[in-house]
């Protein structure tokens, strides 16, 4: 990858700048692999009978937005973006009918409203309810939990994006 524009995070920073940088780190990473794509590579599936694509992973982390930032700590009752199922977390990788535009509006929403519920926090102690677990959660685990699921699935995407074209990096 040549175009590569992401800030990194801060190598003295205090811990929310950290894990602020870091989970944007990533976002921008997503974004990254999936530049200059048209809508029917986007959609390019990993191999039978997996729906696993760039556009799958990109509506995939809408949903793990929305479950772990909005439903954690504003509206648990918020529905899924692509089920009417709540925690059905497989319809997002049904991409054969979505594009770019659908996609990534719905994701970037879901990442302005976790950055502003981020921001608001007067501390990562936060606590909000994870009704999946039934269980208390910190602003601070849900920001790392979140962390981990983009670096796990980033590394899906770069096997994803060079199966496409032959890009490889970052």
């Amino acid at each position: 990858m040549t175009n590569d524009d992401r800030a990194g995070p801060p190598l003295l920073g205090g811990e929310r700048e950290t894990l602020r940088a870091f989970l944007d780190y990533h976002r921008a990473t997503l974004a990254m692999k999936c530049a200059g794509l048209s809508d029917e590579q986007l959609r390019e599936r990993s191999m039978p009978p997996s729906t696993l694509s760039l556009l799958a992973l990109v509506r995939h982390l809408a949903e793990v937005e929305r479950a772990w930032f909005r439903r954690v700590f504003e509206d648990e009752d918020a529905p899924m973006v692509w089920s009417d199922r709540a925690f059905d977390f497989q319809a997002a990788y049904d991409a054969s009918a979505s594009n770019r535009a659908e996609a990534f509006a719905a994701w970037e929403a879901e990442v302005e409203t976790s950055r502003r519920i981020e921001r608001d926090a007067v501390s990562l102690d936060l606590v909000g309810h994870q009704i999946r677990w039934e269980r208390d959660v910190s602003l601070r685990m849900v920001m790392v939990h979140v962390l981990l699921e983009y670096g796990r699935h980033n590394g899906h995407a770069d096997l994803l994006r060079e199966g496409v074209d032959g890009t490889v990096g970052a």
